[in-house]
């Protein structure tokens, strides 16, 4: 088996899952398993700085070979955590070997398939390996790919002492599938001038641009009356959650919304008569659509109180993060070589705006700019994850070009 391969297999080994909605950081403890074997991989190959910090946040550095001070520092960054959404416990991966472009079986007897015709990407791989899952777990290449590629690159540089490179910065941090992976990122400590976050599907996938995004949290406070004498008396806060949710655009959700098109996406529901509450993402690429769609939010709370009484409606919105275009435009050489790299080893890029967020866009807004490239992977989130092991030897090949296209500019 390949090295990379093998290296990924024994990041996914390692339940990461992170967690919702908890105080600490990180949010699960079990994160740091891998932290802790990372840096012992790492200073086993040789990057003698290597260390997993309070945070759980594991850094480490491949001094510049090179005589030239004016070499920029770049950064390689991947998560370690795995999404809550899927069970990240106990995966049982396997390799197709040699794909021949029809139905993977992953598991007979629940009948899970993971199938071309819902999954057409799958074709362009016929003749590569790929690593599946048995149907009952995520595979945990968003983002072990990433870390799996990173590492391997570094190990390319540490073990080709004449091929000439600038100092490399490699960071991998917890929790980035629950929006906290750049909350105590050490920006000033990392020391890149610019970095690449290492996250982004399938190969050739690129991105420079992402949502701006926002949390919106709905308290609905209605009055409970026995209902045989609740004419004139009782207030049904789910009825008038439900006026709340239906006065917001209908198709203006991610069930009909695509490219750049933005949505507002119910996510929680909770109610009795008495009270109930509601939870949203909002998200849009544009920053002036992006606040119109909050300030829908506030007039449609001020229409419900102004109808049904002051303090009916509790509002409360939050942003997250927003699109690191803004931050990348100053710095577009960052853009410019990645998107070479791909070409000069033969990877078309596809460069898209993606419709979620990543480390990199709060780390842009941190003075890291930071776009994000593909892992080889694809169907995150899901138990039809699946990477090709040549996509990932491929990615590999783009970061080390990227780093020797900068020595020689």
């Amino acid at each position: 088996m390949k090295k990379i391969a093998e290296r990924f297999l024994r990041y996914i080994s390692i339940d990461t899952q992170s967690a919702h909605d908890v105080d600490n950081f990180p949010s699960t403890e079990k994160q740091k398993n891998l932290a802790k074997y990372l840096v012992k991989e790492m200073k086993e190959l040789g990057i003698y700085d290597a260390h997993m910090d309070e945070y759980g946040y594991v850094y480490g550095t491949i001094p510049s070979n090179v005589d030239n001070p004016n070499l920029p520092v770049i950064g390689f960054i991947a998560h370690m955590d795995t999404t809550p959404d899927v069970t990240g416990k106990d995966i049982k991966p396997r390799i197709v070997e040699n794909y021949d472009g029809k139905e993977i079986i992953l598991n007979e007897e629940n009948n899970i398939k993971l199938s071309p015709i819902q999954f057409p990407k799958l074709k362009e791989y016929i003749g590569q390996d790929i690593i599946v899952t048995d149907g009952n777990t995520l595979l945990g290449a968003d983002d072990k790919a990433g870390i799996a590629e990173i590492i391997t690159m570094a190990e390319y540089f540490i073990e080709n002492p004449e091929v000439k490179h600038g100092t490399i910065k490699i960071a991998f941090t917890p929790d980035e599938e629950v929006g906290k992976g750049a909350d105590y990122f050490d920006v000033e400590g990392f020391g890149a001038d610019f970095a690449y976050t290492v996250d982004n599907g399938y190969l050739g996938k690129f991105s420079y641009e992402n949502f701006n995004a926002a949390t919106a949290k709905v308290k609905v406070n209605g009055i409970s009356i026995h209902p045989g004498v609740g004419k004139n008396k009782l207030k049904n806060s789910i009825l008038i959650a439900m006026e709340f949710h239906n006065m917001l655009p209908v198709f203006e959700n991610p069930a009909f919304t695509e490219l750049r098109e933005g949505f507002s996406h119910l996510t929680d529901f909770s109610g009795s008569v008495e009270l109930s509450y509601m939870k949203y993402i909002i998200r849009d690429h544009d920053k002036d659509i992006f606040n119109s769609r909050k300030e829908r939010f506030e007039k449609i709370a001020d229409y419900l109180n102004e109808k049904y009484g002051d303090g009916t409606i509790e509002l409360e919105i939050v942003d997250s993060y927003y699109n690191m275009k803004e931050k990348i435009l100053p710095h577009m050489h960052i853009v410019e070589t990645a998107l070479e790299a791909m070409e000069n080893v033969g990877v078309k890029p596809d460069v898209i705006a993606v419709r979620g967020g990543t480390d990199g866009a709060r780390l842009s807004y941190m003075g890291l700019p930071c776009p994000n490239i593909c892992t080889g992977g694809d169907n995150s989130h899901s138990r039809y994850e699946y990477v090709p092991i040549q996509s990932m030897e491929k990615t590999t090949e783009i970061l080390r070009e990227i780093v020797r296209l900068y020595v020689e500019k």
